[in-house]
């Protein structure tokens, strides 16, 4: 566990612009000139090793990114509270639509929604213990992802909105 001050610090050290965290789950927004984005998760995965003894992979996503999936993901999608929804940012390295085919998702009780970058998963919650999403944190495939729920994507697009106007 690293602290959200000590991570942002970390982010500063590297000359990233306007840094701050969003809850303690490692959302870091920042600004920067840098838009290759394989470079900038290689640079900050290899500063989480040396500075924290972090090994993890790092997903980076910019505020147009961001903005067309928040912006155009379907307004009910996550409506019905008979349901669980998740948004599930993917890596470069399995980015692809062919990743459903190798999480399988299981019609009946779960849907997932391909979008560039990322999936839109969204279960039944009588059945989620049956769902593959499920069991998905013990894929290899998953260290390449992260999970966030709707509400705090949303939250990191309005942050990330106030600081492009910024």
């Amino acid at each position: 566990m690293i602290s959200m001050a000590s991570l942002k610090a970390s982010f500063e050290r590297m000359g990233f612009d306007n840094v701050s965290t969003y809850i303690n789950s490692g959302n870091i927004l920042f600004k920067t000139k840098e838009d290759d984005h394989r470079r900038l998760e290689s640079k900050i995965e290899k500063m989480l090793t040396k500075e924290h003894k972090l090994d993890c992979k790092v997903v980076v996503r910019s505020f147009a990114e961001i903005a067309k999936l928040v912006e155009n993901w379907p307004r009910d999608w996550d409506s019905d509270t008979d349901w669980k929804y998740n948004v599930i940012f993917l890596r470069h390295s399995i980015d692809s639509k062919k990743v459903l085919e190798e999480l399988a998702p299981q019609a009946d009780i779960e849907q997932v929604v391909y979008y560039p970058g990322t999936l839109l998963w969204s279960a039944q919650i009588s059945a989620i213990g049956r769902t593959r999403m499920q069991k998905l944190s013990s894929q290899k495939i998953f260290r390449d992802m992260t999970v966030r729920n709707p509400n705090t994507t949303r939250k990191l697009y309005e942050l990330m909105k106030k600081m492009s106007t910024g």
